[in-house]
C-alpha cells in the first residue's frame, strides 16, 4: 500500500522524527520545488490558532501563500506532505478546486460547504486512483461486484488494473490497517503498456493524468462521482485476502445497493 511513498518517505531514514527543516528540504527540491496551482513554492508554516479570515482558511493558505499549516510529530501532516512528494501536480489541482469553490462560497454569502467541497475533501484524505486499461473491471467495481473484481477475475485485475492509494487520511489508517477501511477512487483508463512500467514512471504519469482530471470542473462535483474501494480486498493488501471467504464478509464487501433491492 506504501509503494506509492517509497521515494519520498525513504530520504526519512532517522532515528528519530524527521526535523522540519529536513521536510523543508525536501520540498525545494534542490531549486525545483513543490508548487501550487497559483506558482508558489510550498512551505511548511507553523499550525496556529483559530483562523478568523478567509486567506487564513487551510486551503486557501496554500494557493494563495504557498504556506502549509504544518505539525511537527504528526503522522496525518507528515504523510500529507509525503503526497504531496510523489503527486505535485494532482495535489496542486485539488487545492486550487478546493479554493475556487471556497471564494465561491465567500461571494454567495453560503455559510454551508457544497457537495463538490465535501467530494474534494473525500477525495483528498481519502482518494484512491483506480488505473485500468480494462473495459469489464471498472464497471465491476461502481457495481459492488467485488468477489467477481477481487476474486473471480482475480489474474485480470492484477494484470489489468492497479489501485494506489492518495489519500494521506487513508495512508494513516494503513499503518495499522483494520477490516472496515474504505476508500473513495477515481478511475483512470489508461493503456496497458503504462501498467509494465516501473513504479516511479507509473506514479508520474498517473499524477498528471489525476491532475487534469481533478483541473476539469465537470469531474468530481459530488462524493457520488467517487468509487467506493474496500481496499483490504485489493489482493495482496490483506494475508487473508488469498482466501475465497475473505470476500464473504457483508459487514466490509457490502452488496451495491442495486443488488441490495433486487434481493430484498
Amino acid at each position: 500500500m506504501f509503494e506509492p511513498l517509497r521515494a519520498a518517505g525513504g530520504t526519512l531514514c532517522t532515528p528519530d522524527w524527521p526535523a522540519r527543516p529536513a521536510l523543508q528540504r525536501l520540498l525545494d527540491r534542490d531549486g525545483d520545488p513543490v508548487r501550487t496551482a497559483s506558482g508558489n513554492p510550498l512551505r511548511l508554516a507553523t499550525a496556529g490558532g483559530r483562523r478568523r479570515s478567509f486567506e487564513e482558511r487551510y486551503e486557501a493558505r496554500i494557493h494563495l501563500k504557498g504556506e502549509m499549516m504544518f505539525r511537527d510529530r504528526d503522522w496525518h501532516d507528515l504523510l500529507n506532505l509525503l503526497v504531496w512528494l510523489t503527486f505535485p501536480h494532482a495535489k496542486a489541482a485539488l487545492n486550487a478546486r478546493h479554493f475556487k469553490a471556497l471564494a465561491a462560497q465567500r461571494a454567495a454569502g453560503m455559510a454551508n460547504r457544497g457537495p463538490a467541497q465535501d467530494a474534494f475533501t473525500l477525495f483528498d484524505e481519502g482518494g484512491v486512483i483506480v488505473a485500468a486499461c480494462d473495459d469489464e473491471l471498472p464497471g465491476l467495481l461502481k457495481a459492488w461486484h467485488w468477489k467477481e473484481l477481487f476474486w473471480r477475475n482475480r489474474e485480470r485485475l492484477n494484470a489489468r488494473m492497479r489501485f494506489v492509494l492518495f489519500g494521506h487520511a487513508l495512508y494513516e489508517k494503513a499503518l495499522q490497517p483494520f477490516i472496515g477501511v474504505t476508500g473513495r477512487g477515481v478511475v483512470l483508463n489508461v493503456e496497458p503498456g503504462l501498467l509494465a512500467r516501473p513504479s516511479g514512471e507509473q506514479i508520474a504519469v498517473l499524477d498528471t493524468r489525476l491532475a487534469a482530471h481533478l483541473s476539469d470542473s465537470r469531474n468530481l462535483t459530488a462524493a457520488r462521482d467517487l468509487a467506493v474501494v474496500p481496499i483490504l480486498g485489493v489482493p495482496g493488501w490483506h494475508p487473508d485476502n488469498g482466501r475465497e471467504s475473505f470476500y464473504d464478509d457483508t459487514d466490509y464487501f457490502r452488496p451495491g445497493r442495486m443488488q441490495e433491492t433486487r434481493d430484498g
